[in-house]
């Protein structure tokens, strides 16, 4: 590394929720809040985000490859065809979190993300269909909300087609994580 480019890690500035954890820092600089419309990236924060309720997001991020690997790559088609035995499968695996609930909801949500999809011919398009002008948001008040009444109204359509797991602070979460808002501070480098 040369000394330019020491000095210019040095003079970056970011959000300062990573603090000094590295794979925080780099989820933080290369993947929250850039924008998402792949549905099978939409689909891995869908489950990730529905494991992380009542957790912390570091907890999630550190058995991120374990899911991968227990959910199919995330592939949306293979998690809606897990069996009773892929249940049990999953209540034995050490890499993720073995809440039964939550193991339930992901498969349940495999479903109803397909049929979303069916029904709107993506899921990006859904959850698009809830933003002012089709558009991401980019907040430049430099707070962040636990909730908007965006994700109130996304968390609470999504529980009406049988959504577990995913209410309106999870929710937002998932937009923050996936580009739908931009809540970097104004600052931030890496907005």
């Amino acid at each position: 590394m040369t000394q330019n480019s020491k000095l210019k890690t040095k003079d970056l500035i970011r959000c300062h929720w990573p603090g000094n954890d590295e794979l925080y820092i780099k989820y933080h600089d290369e993947e929250w809040g850039k924008e998402v419309h792949d549905d099978k990236i939409l689909f891995e924060f869908l489950i990730l985000e529905s494991a992380q309720a009542g957790l912390s997001w570091i907890t999630i991020l550190r058995r991120r490859e374990n899911y991968r690997k227990a959910f199919a790559d995330f592939d949306v088609n293979k998690v809606a065809a897990f069996t009773d035995a892929d249940v049990e499968r999953l209540m034995q695996d050490e890499g993720i979190i073995r809440n039964r609930l939550k193991v339930l909801a992901a498969i349940n949500n495999a479903k109803l993300f397909i049929q979303v999809q069916k029904e709107f011919g993506s899921f990006d398009k859904y959850l698009y269909g809830f933003m002012p002008d089709g558009k991401p948001i980019n907040n430049t008040t430099g707070s962040t909300p636990a909730s908007t009444p965006i994700s109130d109204a996304i968390s609470k359509d999504m529980k009406k087609r049988g959504f577990k797991f995913f209410g309106t602070t999870i929710c937002y979460a998932h937009m923050q994580a996936t580009g739908m808002v931009n809540d970097h501070i104004p600052t931030c480098s890496f907005k």
